[in-house]
């Protein structure tokens, strides 16, 4: 059937980054009585056959009808309302493409509509219509029309006057200024192979004029100074809803002052922040004049930052400002950029559409939703599953190991909601490095999880210094130094949004009992104890919590059940459980000791974790989590 050929497509150019961003884009199959389009709010890149919404043919196209008859205050709810009584059938109910009118317009099975930034240097450039007829004479050019109601009402106009200039025919390509483009046909394959010649006949054009599509636009990088000091503060002052917002710093590029298309308003705002520093009164002021926070923030010749909501919706804003960069480069070659007019952006910044657009690509929920955490030793064990669950609860999670490959893999793993950076606790340089990373990328940090631990056990009478001095440099100085490289940027983030921020420290019951033949572990967690206590002591004026948790053991995890390097393994061949004679033995030893009978989850510290940060009146605390093996006096 064709409605899987088309949703294939979908996918096929969904994933194509030099057309589709942040999934936008649609695209719809018809029989004779019924049009199926994709909704709003999936991506065309995961499309599947059952995700397109069923609509009426006739009712669709009779939409166009009632709209041309409201008046032009009552034309998109009118318009509306019988989109909505067109719809047969929605997988979760959700709404059709705003533009399903359009789609019912063309009378080929096949319809796909993209925004590349190829294209649209073309319809974003003076000369774009002059050149397109040009360039490509059999397709129809539509001056800009705010999209909804109005444009499919328009687009019936064009389509008949196009028809009657070139015997009855449909055009097969759509050229809409400052938008995009749709394409048409029976055979799916064939607007694949059109959308490909298209961007071949705009890439030699432009490659005549002396521009390469294929080169990024280009800037001085971000003063890493002025990021460095800045990035929190701002950070802080563009928090909304209880949770600051994310932010990156960028190459400071060529902007225009207004917005080209639709879709760079919803995702990177109209205009940008433009200040000579960051400072509460910027932002108050923008916030005043514009009524919402800004998403683009230029410093003049110090820094470009994007700004969202979560760390999605930042991502977003910097594709797209990326993008508004490379189309006003290229539309050098089609005569200088043409950008949307006032009346134009504010019939898209007030449009319910487009806030619903905005809402369907809206973040996560949970008791850390927007957050930002940071989990060193991510890439396994305990740190995997804690990132894991503090990704349930909402956060966008850092995965920061040694293992630098293996966080990589494990944010992958872990889907959009995590990242990776390479650290190593034991060395300075490496932290300031991170600390500079998580600044640059994110703006900062609500939350640090500092798990990254080793562990070696043996006698005291024959464990060698040089292990001693690597369990500490890593259980216990590498805590301390990553507070102390953290801590600064937590302040005056905290400072800008009057929040709380929190370290959360992952000891072990070996922090509140001796451990025997342990003892460079147990003195480490011991002594990050009275860290915790002393830096929360210190860091509570900033706004600042600092508490640990303490693990019973994690049966399951590679520390204990590694068959070589395991703590099972170390136990049973140190002699430490007697009368042992099996690894067996040695487990159910170690089970014995907690009442629940059993060993202790990823999942029961991320509990304890989420619990430190999300309550308000505690600080320099050791949160035990044993199952009732080790209770508090």
């Amino acid at each position: 059937m064709s409605l899987e050929k088309m949703a294939a497509l979908s996918r096929e150019l969904g994933c194509r980054g030099e057309l589709v961003l942040a999934g936008g884009g649609n695209s719809s199959w018809k029989d004779s009585a019924n049009l199926y389009i994709k909704p709003s709010g999936v991506a065309l890149a995961s499309l599947q056959p059952d995700d397109f919404v069923r609509m009426d043919r006739t009712l669709l196209h009779a939409s166009m009808t009632a709209g041309a008859a409201a008046s032009k205050a009552d034309r998109e709810s009118v318009v509306k309302r019988h989109i909505d009584f067109a719809v047969l059938s929605s997988k979760n109910g959700r709404r059709p493409s705003v533009e399903a009118p359009l789609h019912e317009l063309f009378p080929q099975t096949c319809v796909m509509h993209v925004h590349p930034t190829l294209i649209n240097a073309m319809t974003c450039g003076n000369k774009g219509e002059e050149i397109c007829a040009k360039l490509f004479p059999d397709a129809l050019w539509m001056p800009y029309v705010d999209p909804g109601a109005t444009l499919a009402i328009e687009a019936e106009k064009a389509f008949r006057e196009y028809a009657a200039k070139h015997g009855g025919k449909t055009p097969a390509v759509l050229f809409i200024q400052n938008h995009g483009i749709f394409m048409a046909d029976d055979d799916p394959e064939k607007i694949s192979a059109l959308c490909n010649d298209i961007l071949a006949k705009l890439t030699d054009f432009c490659k005549a004029a002396g521009l390469d599509p294929a080169a990024e636009p280009d800037g001085p990088e971000s003063d890493p100074d002025f990021v460095r000091e800045n990035a929190p503060v701002l950070r802080g002052l563009l928090t909304a809803n209880g949770c600051p917002a994310a932010v990156s710093a960028m190459k400071v590029l060529d902007l225009p002052e207004d917005p080209f298309t639709p879709d760079h308003i919803v995702y990177s705002g109209s205009h940008p922040l433009v200040t000579d520093s960051i400072s509460k009164e910027a932002v108050e002021a923008y916030r005043a004049k514009y009524g919402k926070l800004p998403r683009i923030i230029l410093v003049p010749g110090k820094a470009l930052f994007a700004a969202g909501a979560d760390v999605s919706a930042m991502r977003r804003a910097a594709m797209f400002i990326r993008d508004t960069a490379a189309i006003k480069r290229l539309s050098a070659a089609f005569g200088g950029a043409h950008t949307l007019p006032a009346s134009s952006v504010k019939f898209i910044e007030t449009w319910e559409m487009e806030a619903y657009r905005l809402k369907c690509a809206g973040g996560s929920s949970g008791q850390l939703a927007g957050k930002i955490a940071l989990v060193t030793g991510g890439a396994q064990g305990f740190g995997y599953g804690i990132s894991e669950a503090l990704i349930k609860e909402g956060a966008h999670v850092i995965v920061a190991d040694l293992n630098a490959q293996g966080a990589a893999a494990a944010a992958v793993k872990l889907g959009p909601q995590a990242s990776s950076l390479a650290v190593d606790v034991s060395n300075e340089e490496s932290i300031a490095a991170l600390a500079d990373a998580v600044i640059r990328d994110f703006g900062g940090l609500d939350l640090f999880v500092s798990n990254a631990g080793v562990l070696k056990a043996g006698s005291v009478k024959t464990f060698e210094k040089k292990s001693w001095d690597f369990v500490t440099a890593v259980n216990y100085t590498g805590y301390f130094l990553c507070v102390k490289h953290f801590a600064p940027m937590m302040a005056r983030q905290n400072a800008a949004s009057g929040l709380w921020t929190d370290f959360v420290q992952v000891n072990s019951k070996s922090g509140l009992v001796g451990s025997n033949k342990n003892a460079a572990y147990a003195a480490g967690k011991f002594g990050t104890i009275g860290m915790t206590q002393s830096f929360a002591l210190e860091l509570v004026s900033d706004n600042i919590k600092v508490n640990s948790v303490c693990p019973g053991n994690y049966y399951d995890g590679p520390l204990w059940s590694d068959p070589e390097r395991g703590l099972f393994r170390q136990y049973f061949d140190s002699g430490k459980v007697p009368g042992a004679k099996t690894l067996q033995d040695v487990k159910d030893f170690y089970l014995s000791k907690s009442p629940i009978r059993r060993g202790c989850f990823p999942a029961d510290v991320a509990k304890a974790i989420v619990y430190a940060c999300v309550q308000q009146f505690e600080t320099g605390q050791a949160i035990p989590v044993t199952g009732g093996q080790v209770m508090l006096n």
